[in-house]
């Protein structure tokens, strides 16, 4: 979905990473965890932090904060995974992303979203549905079906196939 695409209000869930306010289409969201246990996969890229199990279900997570080139995500009281859906070649693929904080459900007409800047042709801004205003500050809307190309997204959904044995359940 473009912002020439929303025409009508919009829910948002909106979250922090670092100083920054960020949002994603409360559609994609399924819910909003505490932080937990992440089990590390070898050979994974830098910003993918491991695997959560989720109701038995293997659920790759990932790092915004490092995968944007801000930092790591620090873990505090406030930290939380966001179970969202990606699409990967057609098919949904669940994906935990971390969230300095994440603070509540906002509703935003179309008029109040602008598209995202364009800034050089070096920088790829085509994760960004567009910039929201709200009072005086803009939250960046995200299009989480463009963050990642399609090979990491291969990645994620083969991570999230693999069976889980009792030995990685009883850790995470």
């Amino acid at each position: 979905m473009s912002i020439k695409e929303i025409t009508e209000t919009t829910q948002f869930l909106s979250f922090k990473l670092d100083e920054e306010e960020f949002a994603l289409d409360i559609s994609k969201v399924r819910e909003v965890l505490d932080y937990t246990r992440i089990t590390k996969v070898p050979q994974t890229p830098n910003y993918m932090k491991g695997v959560i199990n989720l109701r038995g279900s293997v659920v790759p997570v990932v790092d915004l904060n490092n995968k944007f080139g801000i930092k790591e995500t620090t873990q505090t009281v406030n930290t939380r995974i966001i179970i969202g859906e990606v699409a990967v070649e057609g098919e949904d693929t669940v994906l935990g992303v971390l969230a300095d904080s994440v603070h509540e459900v906002i509703e935003m007409e179309p008029e109040n979203i602008e598209p995202a800047p364009k800034i050089g042709s070096k920088l790829n801004t085509e994760f960004l549905k567009g910039m929201g205003k709200r009072d005086e500050e803009f939250i960046m809307i995200l299009d989480i079906d463009k963050i990642f190309s399609a090979d990491e997204l291969a990645v994620f959904s083969q991570v999230g196939k693999a069976p889980l044995n009792e030995d990685a359940s009883s850790k995470a």
